[in-house]
Order: C-alpha cells, then sequence, then structure tokens
C-alpha cells in the first residue's frame, strides 16, 4: 500500500536542530580555494563536502575533493578560481554522480558563479551576488550602521582627486589632519590608506582617485576586534567578540593587513562585550531590513584611550575568523554558528529562542582560549618553493624548536600550547611572492601578550615552521608548466 510522505517537521531547538543536520542527505559542497574558512563542517552537517583548487592535505582528508590541474588564465581573485572549479569536467562529474539536488556555499562569488553553479545544477545557499556586492561596499557599510544605530569613526564620504579636496572635506568635518582613506571594496590590508601629509597623499594617490566615494576617517589610535553572527528568520546569532591580530611585520609585508585572531573569555572588558554583541544584533536586523540574510562579520575599532567602540567594516560572508567561531566550546556545546546559515536556507520550519542562545554564547564559561596566524612571505622577492611542511600537528620542544609530529586534519587535536594544526597553503613548487599565503597556524592559548604585541611563544612558532620553507631563485629554476598562483594582490582566505 501507498504511503504518505512524511512532512517536514518543525525544528524547536538545538537539538532538533543538531539531528537534522545529522541525518542530511542533501549534498552540500563548499567551493575554494582551500577548505580552511569552514573547516570541520563536514563533521556537523551529513554529506558537506569540500571542492577546492589547492590540496592542503596530500588527498588525506577524506571530505575533500581536489581535480587535476588544468590549464587556465591567471587568477586575479577567488571568484576566478571558483568559476573554474564549476567548470572542470572532474567536478562537474563528481557532482553529477552525487545527485540529489546539491547545493553550493562560497567564500567569495559573482554572478558568473551563480549561472555556473545553475548550470552545474547546484543552487547557491547566500543571498544573491549582487546584494553582497552592494552591502560589500565599505561606505554602504556606513550607511547600514547608521540606520541601525551603530556608529562608525568620525568620518565623511566623497570623492577626492586631490589632497587640497581631500583637507577640505576633513576640515568641514572637523576630522582634523591626520586621517585615514578607505576605498569602498577590498582587503583592508590592501585599501586602507594613512596620510598626515601631501607626500602621504602622493605615495596613494594612485590608489584612490578615480575609485569613487571613498570613506575619510578621523585617524584614532585603536584594538581591533571581530565578531561573527547569523541573521534569520527568528533572529541573529550572535558568535563571540575576538580579538584581532593585524599588521605585524613577522606576518605580513601589509600594514593594516589582517594576519589572525584570538579567542578567550576575558579579552575585552564584559562592559565592551556586551556592547559589541549589542551593536552586532542591532546590525543584523537591519541586514534582514535590506534583504540580507545569513552569516556575516563585522570588523570593530575600540579606542584605546576612552574605550569607544565603532564600526570598522562588514564582510557579507563566512571570513578567516570562521575557523574560529565555528570551533569554540559553545560551538561543540550547541552547534557551529555557520550551521544556523545553512539552516536559514535549508526550507524547514524552525523556530527557537535565539536570545536565550545568545546569552549562552555570552556566558564566558563557553569560551575557550585559542589562536590563529595566517603566515604570508613577507620578502619583497619572487622565488619557487622546493619544500613545504605538510598539514598536520606539530610540536615545540623546550629549546623553541619545531618539529612535526603526526597528520591530522583536526583542530581539536592540538592538545596543549606545545602543540599546533598546520594548515598549509602554498607547497612544492609554487611561487613564493611578497604577501603569498603560506599557511595558517592554530593552537591553544594566546599569541600575543596583554599588551597586544606578539609573544615569544608566537614569534618561535613562526620561525619554526618559515624554517621549514625552502625556495630556489627564478634565476635557476625551470619554468613550470602549470605554476598555481601567479604573483597577484589578492588573498583567498
Amino acid at each position: 500500500m501507498a504511503t504518505t510522505p512524511r512532512a517536514k517537521k518543525k525544528l524547536k531547538n538545538i537539538s532538533e536542530i543538531r539531528r537534522y543536520f545529522h541525518r542530511n542527505e542533501t549534498p552540500i559542497y563548499f567551493i575554494s580555494a582551500t577548505n580552511f574558512n569552514l573547516l570541520g563542517m563536514d563533521e556537523w552537517a551529513k554529506n558537506f563536502k569540500f571542492i577546492n583548487y589547492l590540496d592542503c592535505y596530500d588527498g588525506r582528508h577524506p571530505n575533500t575533493f581536489v581535480p587535476s590541474p588544468e590549464p587556465h588564465p591567471e587568477f586575479e581573485s577567488i571568484e576566478d578560481i571558483n568559476n573554474y572549479l564549476l567548470q572542470h569536467k572532474e567536478v562537474q562529474d563528481y557532482i553529477n554522480n552525487r545527485g540529489k539536488k546539491p547545493k553550493a556555499v562560497f567564500l567569495m562569488f559573482d554572478e558568473k558563479t551563480e549561472a555556473l553553479a545553475k548550470e552545474a545544477g547546484l543552487q547557491t545557499w547566500f543571498p544573491k551576488a549582487k546584494l553582497r556586492s552592494k552591502l560589500d561596499d565599505k561606505i554602504e557599510t556606513v550607511r547600514i550602521g547608521n540606520k541601525a544605530g551603530v556608529p562608525s569613526v568620525p568620518n565623511a564620504l566623497g570623492k577626492v582627486d586631490s589632497y587640497a579636496e581631500l583637507t577640505k572635506i576633513a576640515k568641514a568635518a572637523k576630522l582634523g589632519n591626520d586621517l585615514v582613506v578607505q576605498t569602498a571594496y577590498g582587503d583592508s590590508g590592501h585599501t586602507t590608506f594613512f596620510i598626515s601629509k601631501e607626500t602621504d597623499w602622493k605615495r596613494h594617490a594612485d590608489e584612490i582617485v578615480g575609485q569613487g566615494e571613498v570613506k575619510i576617517m578621523k585617524r584614532v589610535d585603536v584594538r581591533q576586534a571581530a565578531i561573527e553572527a547569523c541573521t534569520t528568520k527568528a533572529g541573529t546569532i550572535v558568535g563571540p567578540l575576538m580579538t584581532e591580530i593585524v599588521g605585524f611585520k613577522e606576518l605580513t609585508p601589509y600594514r593594516g593587513g589582517w594576519a589572525g585572531n584570538e579567542i578567550f573569555a576575558d579579552s575585552f572588558t564584559p562592559e565592551l562585550r556586551d556592547m559589541a554583541r549589542d551593536m552586532t544584533f542591532k546590525f543584523g536586523e537591519q541586514l534582514r531590513k535590506e534583504g540580507y540574510r545569513g552569516y556575516f562579520e563585522l570588523d570593530f575599532l575600540i579606542d584605546k584611550k576612552t574605550n569607544e567602540m565603532w564600526l570598522g567594516e562588514m564582510n557579507p560572508r563566512v571570513t578567516g575568523a570562521s575557523s574560529m567561531t565555528n570551533h569554540a566550546a559553545f560551538a561543540h556545546a550547541d552547534a557551529p554558528l555557520f550551521l544556523f546559515h545553512l539552516l536559514e536556507f535549508s526550507g524547514v520550519d524552525f523556530d527557537f529562542d535565539v536570545a536565550a542562545l545568545n546569552d549562552r554564547w555570552a556566558d564566558p564559561d563557553n569560551i575557550d582560549s585559542w589562536s590563529q596566524i595566517v603566515l604570508k612571505h613577507t620578502e619583497d622577492e619572487v622565488d619557487i618553493i622546493t619544500n613545504a611542511p605538510q598539514s598536520g600537528i606539530y610540536h615545540m620542544n623546550e629549546d623553541g624548536s619545531v618539529e612535526y609530529s603526526r597528520f591530522d586534519y583536526h583542530r581539536r587535536a592540538v592538545e596543549s600550547e606545545n602543540e599546533c594544526f598546520f594548515l598549509r597553503i602554498a607547497g612544492p613548487g609554487y611561487y613564493r611572492y611578497e604577501g603569498a599565503d603560506l599557511g595558517i597556524l592554530i593552537t591553544r592559548g594566546r599569541l600575543m601578550s596583554k599588551d597586544f604585541k606578539l609573544n615569544a611563544r608566537a614569534k618561535k612558532w613562526i620561525a619554526g615552521i618559515r624554517g621549514a620553507y625552502s625556495g630556489r631563485s627564478l634565476k635557476t629554476a625551470e619554468p613550470l608548466p602549470a605554476p598555481a598562483l601567479q604573483p597577484g594582490a589578492f588573498k583567498i582566505l
């Protein structure tokens, strides 16, 4: 006798949401250069797979598919990488063979990516690229923040074509002479300019003029912080406030460039943590009014003297900090933040107590201490990597030297502060150029001191991992038929 299909049950609590994804039969793919941003999500959602360009694990990650390399134009963005993957026959065959109305999530994508995903039979589980592009505009972030009652650093918005025009706008807005100028799009390490005199302007004018409206800010002495959240029909879920590791010459050649995060219970005063959570919640609720839903991240700037907090910028996506948010103790007690993003797009009916969840996640007892740093090549030279450390667990000896311990792809396999998980990005045969991402190091405890400088342990880890890399000059290296990521100015994380 035929039976009527059982209707989808409304999910009413975290336990039911976890069970729903534990039984998930719909293939979900994270398509990106690496799986770093959503590391471990395959263990929360059945049938969640990674389709990546870089083989960070030498074929040893069970849920990562890396197609064989094919000739391609030089990549200029993460979107280019994703578009290449979606057009790769091995990727298309892999998706088709697994069937069942597959879904796709990305770190970055554009309208071409959306079209290619649709051709491949994939439904994209993110707001439309056109909306994301609009919201990714740093100028638009200021406007949304103003609507939500979330203030930015004292600023003015305007087009500038000369130093005289810049100082005129700054004077009218009473911003002083020491300024920070930010263009609308791009990584803050590449698109933030510090200008206090005309010689500074001349150095950066070509990168500012012609970029349309820019954000002109009063320069303040700040600590940077990051927080991730997910806006859903049940409300905005807010993660913990994290410190940001920014601009250290040991890690990045870019002044103001993001180089990692720390998460620990007393990273900020209770008042600042509450303020950031409240501002993030308000911003998330305003995002829903703008038509956006799902995962996002906010950067905050905290005045070192007054503890005033300002909105820095917004990323309408997962970010380099997402691996920290989704692996914190509270995430293991309830569910990773990104699981709620998947829930929002799943089409299943749900309703649960967001306020109670946010209260639990704000409890310091639910926040353990972890740090991550992104190692970039900092030398102004180009060579080809001949040796690179493999991904896995590394151990620091008593004398500060670092050695490979064992293979693993789980961050939780790190047992103490004398161990780290290293995810290799650039391997043998890849170009090593100024700003190239070499890999990510994740460990328990802090990597900064109380005054937010890299601590001695961090410097030993950095030296140990860097020491495992070696390369040969392009002058003596024979040409490679298909080099990986050509020297370019985009980050892949």
